[in-house]
């Protein structure tokens, strides 16, 4: 792939979905975008682009390249301060003050889901807090670029040695093990599954098409992807999508500092919608 073919096919990348593609990741994208040649039978990047730059193209083969482009690294528990906030402080004092969990379900988001990780995670936790809050009830909503991931966080079946962070007794609990032990495979249980929703979501566009208000969002790690500009614009979306006083969770080498957005800091990578 010669450099202008790089520049056209990494300024269609960023119009498209925010990421950011320096000429630093021109072999990646190259060993990537290389299986999408063989699926097409195409053979150059130059014809892969005509291609994918073609009406045709957009419609049928976007969502494909974002797919093989997007860089999908979850876990489960992953940044574990966040959801000791979210039980200890967040939860609390948003039952308190607007009742959400008890007279409407507390929604939350995890708004770059990857492979359905992070919900999971959260559902464990919800769960977990129900049993100790009577008549509490939540819905959890999962959103990625990547159809791909999302077909995987629908399956919800995963490596054991993945599932390692979860505590041993949410493992018993929320994890069933595979039939044939050789394939050690764990799958979620129907009853958290059935918690958890997802969709296909880019946050390149417009309003998001959600008429969902959300309790808490989880936005983590990904931002890292975008430049200034574009971090702002994001964040200003979810937030149009965030009840006053709702909280947004982000990475832990994330920071809103500098940014026109209505939140208020009110722990490490922790903050409030005003």
């Amino acid at each position: 792939m010669n450099i202008e073919l790089f520049n056209r096919l990494s300024e269609f990348i960023y119009t498209e979905s925010g990421i950011k593609m320096p000429l630093s990741k021109k072999t990646m994208l190259e060993a990537r975008l290389q299986k999408r040649l063989r699926t097409l039978g195409v053979s150059s990047f130059g014809e892969y682009c005509n291609y994918l730059f073609s009406p045709e193209g957009v419609a049928n083969e976007l969502v494909h390249m974002i797919d093989v482009v997007t860089t999908n690294k979850t876990d489960f528990f992953r940044e574990p301060q966040h959801f000791e906030y979210l039980v200890e402080h967040a939860l609390p004092e948003l039952i308190n003050t607007t009742g959400c969990g008890m007279r409407r379900p507390f929604m939350i988001w995890s708004a770059a889901c990857s492979s359905g990780e992070e919900p999971y995670t959260l559902a464990m936790i919800l769960d977990q807090f129900s049993m100790r809050a009577p008549g509490f009830h939540y819905q959890v909503l999962g959103t990625d670029i990547s159809t791909r991931m999302l077909d995987k966080a629908r399956e919800a079946i995963y490596d054991e040695e993945r599932t390692h962070p979860v505590p041993f007794e949410l493992r018993k609990r929320y994890l069933m093990k595979s039939r044939d032990r050789a394939m050690r495979q764990v799958r979620i249980v129907p009853e958290l599954r059935a918690q958890v929703s997802y969709r296909r979501l880019n946050f390149m566009a417009g309003d998001f098409g959600m008429r969902e208000k959300m309790d808490v969002i989880f936005c983590r790690n990904v931002l890292i992807y975008f430049d200034k500009t574009t971090q702002e614009k994001v964040i200003n979306r979810l937030c149009n999508h965030l009840r006053p006083g709702g909280y947004l969770f982000t990475g832990h080498s994330e920071t809103l500092c500098g940014m026109d957005v209505p939140l208020e800091t009110v722990a490490n990578t922790v903050s409030r919608r005003l």
